[in-house]
């Protein structure tokens, strides 16, 4: 098949992801159509696009980090405290912590999202991510089903195989022990008071703007699992549908004693 500039179109669209999987830009339109001739217009088009979005990342970064910069300069002269240190985060490991609570995000949700919303739950789930680290005693996160389009979503994030968070491929009915799983759903009658140590607390891992309504639930009844809700009015006045976003903060150990909830309202989740 030939595209518009009478081209054979076999072998450009490698060539095209190729060019969109750099992680650098073009200087010209006209450099970009000399480099990669065989490429249709409408790659060009979506190639130029991308270039843009790299181009405005980096004007970003260099944003964050002076804001950043001035974040500390404030603080120091103020004399506030930052939380902990780079140096010290590092120490504070989920192996070291002495909450042994665990957390998993289930991801086999890949085929009912959209590649936006799955974009979206990456960005949660990065929340989720920086909130652990910087807690003193950090919850025992993991991904599983951690494979196919959040993979390769998660994947645009240099070094995330170095986190702190354990990876598995495999879906968590085959990383966990069944009696130890307890699926987070707001369909469910059972309302959690208590914290289980020992014991790993499902996310499901869906953005789906509630089209898939009752979904995790469903499933947790189907596996013959155990499922539960949060109390959430005690906590939050909502008044559409009890669903959070994977990165709301779920739980805090305080004191080494007794556990509270600590919520962020921010968008929509099956949890």
């Amino acid at each position: 098949m030939e595209n518009e500039n009478g081209t054979n179109n076999i072998g450009n669209d490698t060539q095209y992801v190729k060019i969109c999987e750099q992680k650098t830009c073009f200087n010209t339109d006209k450099k970009l159509s000399e480099l990669h001739p065989n490429l249709s217009k409408h790659q060009l088009k979506k190639v130029k696009k991308r270039e843009k979005w790299l181009t405005r990342k980096v004007e970003r970064r260099l944003r964050e980090r002076e804001k950043t910069r001035q974040k500390r300069a404030f603080a120091r002269a103020n004399n506030i405290d930052l939380g902990p240190s780079r140096k010290a985060l590092k120490k504070s490991t989920m192996a070291d912590s002495s909450c042994k609570i665990g957390i998993t995000v289930d991801l086999s949700f890949d085929d009912l999202m959209i590649d936006k919303d799955i974009a979206k739950l990456t960005k949660q789930i990065l929340r989720c991510y920086t909130l652990n680290r910087r807690a003193i005693a950090p919850m025992q996160f993991s991904l599983t089903s951690f494979n196919g389009k959040s993979k390769a979503d998660m994947q645009k994030h240099n070094g995330y195989e170095h986190w702190d968070v354990k990876f598995h491929a495999e879906p968590y009915l085959d990383v966990y022990p069944k009696e130890k799983i307890i699926y987070l759903t707001s369909e469910s009658e059972n309302i959690i008071t208590q914290l289980k140590c020992d014991y790993v607390y499902v996310i499901g891992g869906l953005v789906d703007h509630n089209s898939h309504k009752g979904l995790c639930h469903k499933l947790a009844i189907q596996a013959g699992i155990t499922h539960g809700r949060l109390p959430l009015d005690k906590f939050l006045s909502m008044k559409a549908r009890k669903v959070l976003t994977v990165d709301h903060e779920s739980v805090k150990e305080k004191h080494g004693r007794k556990h509270f909830y600590k919520f962020y309202q921010k968008g929509r989740m099956h949890n």
